[in-house]
């Protein structure tokens, strides 16, 4: 018979949608606002039940869209409510121009993105080409890699956005449908340790009529650069914070998915690097192919912004190859995003390396493990006769173009 962990113990099977809301609950959040978009429509509808059945005291606002969506948080936030909202593909794009009003009047909403493709063709399957598109708004970053990591996350984006150090939104990303909507074993969090882990939001600055302040008003050239410069430096502030909220979220929940990256056997010569729940195919090929004798591990990057460029130029001195994989592609470049910051991180620097990219997974487009298997092979190729084509389009249908 076998043994339950003490944390076996405590896990429920439940959606993966139901884990967010679940969280969200915990971190009490004072508004939320909501319009429903497939694959984050359940998150909302979660919430909206808790609300209704009084398990959770917040303001929950139906919006006419996803613009209204974001608008009305920027509101909230800025008087000092702590927000919450969840969106995805064109839901996210609509929301574009109130991404940079958010980030650039330093306020700390968390949303989770349920990633999805953007149109056209209308696709409702899972990529990043959505939040990818989004990364330079402004909003802190993170990918996870299952339903227990996207419940942990938002305590964390929480931890991190509020401080004052930081005060920058941050976005909680999750695969659509795989992670959405798939039932896992999860520990939901505890009301108790999140109140432990995450305390009250105290707003440094916040609309009050007794002590007036304006936000996000007109700002000529003599000084629009130094905001910039201070989200900047906003940016830098997270990194540091990314790692203190996953090391205090251990201490007290006792769970662990990585800070700024994750590594697995990641002192192996073929080093694959990804985000999102690709990183649980790709442990299962690599526990696979090290009982083969393949020496190829993994380094699964969850904060794309910041962009963790020291930890990853860490890593990759050790390898012998690189092969990024990439849920989207910036068309014109025949590159995926993560492949291109991650070269643009190791340029200047003694590192040499090869790395090369793969763009998979688009649309929703399956990556069984015989396709890993292909890619460490390929990679396996580059380190011994280098690169003959540096970044390359997996399982395209010729035959189709």
């Amino acid at each position: 018979m076998m043994h339950k962990s003490p944390e076996m113990e405590r896990m429920s099977v439940v959606e993966g949608s139901y884990a967010v809301a679940h969280a969200v609950k915990t971190c009490r959040p004072d508004v939320i606002s909501a319009y429903p978009i497939t694959p984050q429509t359940h998150i909302v509808e979660y919430l909206s039940q808790f609300v209704a059945d009084g398990e959770l005291n917040s303001e929950y606002i139906n919006v006419e869209s996803e613009f209204s969506a974001l608008s009305a948080l920027v509101g909230a936030s800025a008087a000092g409510a702590r927000t919450y909202s969840a969106t995805t593909s064109q839901g996210l794009a609509l929301m574009n121009e109130v991404l940079f009003n958010a980030s650039g009047m330093r306020l700390p909403i968390v949303m989770t993105i349920v990633n999805r493709s953007l149109s056209a063709p209308i696709n409702i399957w899972n990529d990043h080409q959505d939040s990818i598109s989004a990364r330079d708004a402004g909003w802190i970053q993170l990918y996870v890699e299952d339903a227990q990591e996207a419940g942990d996350a938002i305590a964390q984006a929480y931890w991190v956005a509020e401080n004052h150090d930081v005060l920058l939104p941050t976005m909680v990303c999750m695969d659509g449908f795989i992670l959405s909507h798939t039932y896992e074993p999860v520990v939901l969090l505890e009301e108790e340790k999140t109140r432990e882990f995450l305390p009250p939001y105290e707003p440094l600055h916040k609309l009050d009529p007794a002590n007036p302040k304006a936000f996000g008003m007109f700002m000529g050239p003599e000084m629009y650069t130094e905001f910039r410069y201070m989200q900047e430096l906003a940016m830098d502030a997270a990194l540091p914070k990314i790692k203190e909220a996953a090391a205090l979220f251990k201490k007290i929940y006792g769970r662990w998915r990585g800070d700024v990256v994750d590594e697995y056997h990641a002192d192996a010569d073929v080093l694959l690097i990804a985000m999102g729940s690709v990183v649980g195919t790709i442990k299962d090929v690599i526990d696979e192919l090290r009982e083969e004798g393949v020496s190829v591990g993994l380094l699964k990057v969850r904060a794309f912004r910041p962009f963790p460029k020291q930890e990853i130029r860490e890593a990759i001195k050790r390898a012998k190859v690189v092969a990024v994989l990439d849920k989207d592609v910036s068309i014109g470049t025949r590159e995926g995003a993560l492949f291109s910051e991650i070269k643009a991180a190791l340029y200047n620097t003694p590192t040499r390396v090869p790395v090369v990219g793969y763009i998979l997974g688009l649309g929703g487009r399956d990556i069984p493990a015989a396709r890993i298997r292909q890619i460490v092979a390929d990679a396996e190729r580059v380190m011994e006769e280098g690169i003959k084509q540096e970044s390359t389009y997996i399982d395209v249908n010729e035959e189709a173009i």
